[in-house]
């Protein structure tokens, strides 16, 4: 065996994987070893695989060549002969079913001059005022009953972490505790069932880390029932009661709630966008929308103020960025482009013409070829590679809570970026909820989430993938909490929190209509960081 061959070896050890032997001969046909390290470093850290094999080159291909093409000139000569060899030295121009009017307007959208994309998914911290707040650590544990009960535990004890700073809950005591003697007593507990007795009481079964015990909230208490009405199962709540270790009759129940104390404003003038729901892909897809919305980008589209879009340092898209593929039977006859890595192909051809001062930070939805599992991970490079190309983009998963616009005297704002996945079930179980027809009114359901402290409390309102930490709790308040999916732009404040859901791109779909949606399109809320002045930009 070649010296290189243990040295590579060795190295792969070191790093946890393994080289398969058709691979390793490759390699041995080159004296650059660092090299060759630097280049197995990149693809384990890009593809998460525990065995590199010559077949992996062959998939990632595209995105691989540029891993060389990013060696310094003399490492690339080295290694000219294992590209080859490897299949990456052939440029590969892929050509999609888009329809030639779409293409064309593309290439006006082009800028002459405009720089080789750079390889973004080992991305320096250029963006200085942007901060990613939340991360969720990769979980090798096998998936048990346990993974599951921990991941509630932690949950309960966060938010009863909470609920005890709450004044009105007094005589605060755990279930266990609970004396068989009547008294007035107070309990945080997670909602294990709710019914409505024959007396039409509402009957709450309430847990914690000790016990469980029923909670009966009578009609004849008219606002405190009202509030009962819209708990949902699994919610973490105080409970002020009255009773014993048999039963106890609620007098108050309280939520973690989110509030924070003022509305931040920054010391320079900035703008922020939001968008989300392009679908990109879809025969619905609402291109000319879609191109005013990015001649305005550029400084081109008339009516708009020139020196307000110099001004414009962020924009958010909050996932479903393209249609995908295989969502739901029959997509395939919805599709103008028809591969999911076509999809992002031809999109990144769009976003990578916005303007460089314009930091754009993106996040899946559940069309996007990502779990749909929640907290879903950042977009599969296998086939979003072109999003990681752009220079300035900031991918993130869902949710996210990111922080931007700090300054040396400011400390920015803290914004959750959450799709939307969940909202659909409050929106068709909650009474309130329901009587305000909140698909149409996507703000409600936020407020709902946040005075709940979490994006998906019942479970099974989203499919959520357990973790130590649970990550659709939002145990930090943000300043400005944005979403999509509903389609539906909406503007509201929370307790100070600014409340922003988003439009859409593409027309009204048969599945919409057939539940009663009434999508806007084209609707792009901007923010002015400075002034908190909200407005919104109709492209449609």
């Amino acid at each position: 065996m070649k010296s290189q061959n243990k040295e590579i070896l060795k190295f792969c050890a070191e790093k946890g994987f393994l080289v398969d032997s058709d691979l390793l001969e490759l390699f041995s046909e080159t004296s650059d070893v660092e090299s060759i390290k630097l280049i197995i470093e990149r693809v384990k850290t890009y593809t998460h695989q525990n065995i590199l094999t010559k077949n992996l080159f062959e998939r990632n291909r595209e995105q691989f060549n540029r891993f060389f093409l990013d060696l310094p000139e003399e490492n690339k000569k080295n290694l000219e002969r294992l590209r080859i060899k490897l299949g990456l030295s052939i440029e590969i121009s892929k050509e999609s079913d888009f329809d030639e009017n779409f293409k064309a307007e593309l290439k006006l959208l082009s800028d002459k001059n405009l720089k080789d994309k750079q390889n973004s998914w080992e991305k320096d911290s250029f963006e200085k005022n942007i901060n990613i707040l939340s991360y969720t650590p990769k979980n090798n544990d096998k998936l048990e009953v346990k993974s599951f009960v921990n991941h509630f535990r932690k949950r309960f004890s966060d938010l009863r972490e909470i609920l005890q700073e709450r004044f009105e809950l007094d005589n605060l005591l755990s279930i266990d505790k609970i004396s068989k003697y009547k008294q007035g007593v107070s309990i945080i507990g997670m909602v294990y069932s709710k019914s409505v007795t024959k007396n039409k009481n509402i009957l709450l079964e309430v847990e914690d880390l000790t016990g469980r015990i029923k909670v009966l909230v009578s009609k004849s208490k008219v606002d405190l029932y009202k509030i009962a009405e819209e708990i949902c199962l699994d919610s973490v709540l105080g409970f002020r009661c009255s009773g014993d270790d048999k039963i106890l009759f609620a007098n108050g129940i309280f939520f973690p709630d989110s509030k924070i104390p003022e509305r931040k404003r920054s010391p320079v003038e900035e703008y922020a966008l939001f968008i989300g729901d392009l679908h990109f892909g879809s025969k619905l897809f609402l291109k000319e929308g879609f191109f005013k919305f990015f001649n305005y980008l550029k400084g081109d589209l008339r009516g708009f103020d020139r020196d307000e879009v110099k001004k414009i340092k962020y924009l958010f898209i909050v996932g479903d960025i393209v249609t995908g593929v295989g969502n739901y039977p029959g997509q395939e006859n919805d599709l103008n482009v028809v591969d999911l890595e076509e999809q992002f192909i031809e999109l990144a051809k769009i976003l990578e013409k916005i303007p460089e001062h314009i930091k754009v930070i993106i996040s899946p939805g559940n069309h996007d070829g990502v779990r749909i599992m929640e907290p879903q991970p950042v977009f599969d490079i296998k086939y979003a590679w072109p999003i990681y190309q752009l220079k300035n983009a900031i991918i993130t998963e869902n949710p996210c809570m990111l922080n931007i616009g700090a300054q040396d005297t400011f400390v920015g704002f803290d914004v959750l970026t959450y799709h939307g996945f969940s909202y659909p079930y409050y929106a068709g179980t909650i009474p309130e909820l329901i009587k305000k027809k909140a698909m149409n009114s996507p703000e409600e359901i936020m407020k709902y989430l946040l005075k709940h402290r979490h994006l998906a409390p019942t479970y099974g309102s989203t499919q959520a993938y357990p973790h130590k930490e649970d990550r659709l709790m939002i145990k930090n308040v943000p300043d400005i909490f944005v979403s999509g999916h509903t389609h539906k732009c909406g503007i509201s404040y929370y307790n100070n929190i600014l409340i922003i859901s988003t439009s859409c791109w593409e027309a009204m779909t048969p599945y919409q209509e057939k539940f009663g949606n009434e999508p806007d399109h084209c609707k792009v809320p901007m923010v002015n960081l400075k002034t908190r002045t909200v407005k919104i930009l109709d492209f449609e």
